[in-house]
């Protein structure tokens, strides 16, 4: 068993987050209803920076489940919420590109990113 003994700090700063502390927070939209969670974070390989937070909704334990990446700069951290907010409304995101983990789409489909952030840039949620 390892000491996690300073995990607070090497987990969360000021302004730092360990990814494994966004994983499963709350995302909502701007009127305060729970959209789903975020399975998880895609971070450029080269670049470091957080590209995509996977939001998750829907189904139960797993099974039925809607994977959608959405782009890092649409959403903002709310302090009061205890989440995540984005200008979407559920609605929209059942429209957005999604995948099957299982199926690893985004390895299979070459212009997924450019899909996802045409999707949210003519949403109004990303510049374009």
């Amino acid at each position: 068993m390892s000491d996690r003994s300073g995990d607070v700090a090497r987990d969360e700063t000021t302004n730092l987050i360990s990814s494994d502390k966004v994983e499963g927070t709350s995302v909502y939209d701007t009127q305060g209803n729970d959209l789903g969670s975020i399975h998880s974070v895609m971070i450029g390989k080269t670049d470091g920076k957080v590209a995509y937070a996977v939001l998750s909704f829907g189904g139960f334990l797993g099974i039925g489940t809607n994977y959608y990446p959405v782009p890092w700069s649409a959403l903002k951290y709310d302090t009061n919420q205890g989440g995540y907010v984005t200008g979407m409304t559920k609605e929209q995101f059942q429209g957005a590109p999604s995948y099957d983990p299982s199926a690893d789409w985004y390895n299979r489909s070459t212009g997924w990113s450019a899909d996802v952030d045409n999707y949210y840039g003519r949403h109004g949620v990303i510049g374009h």
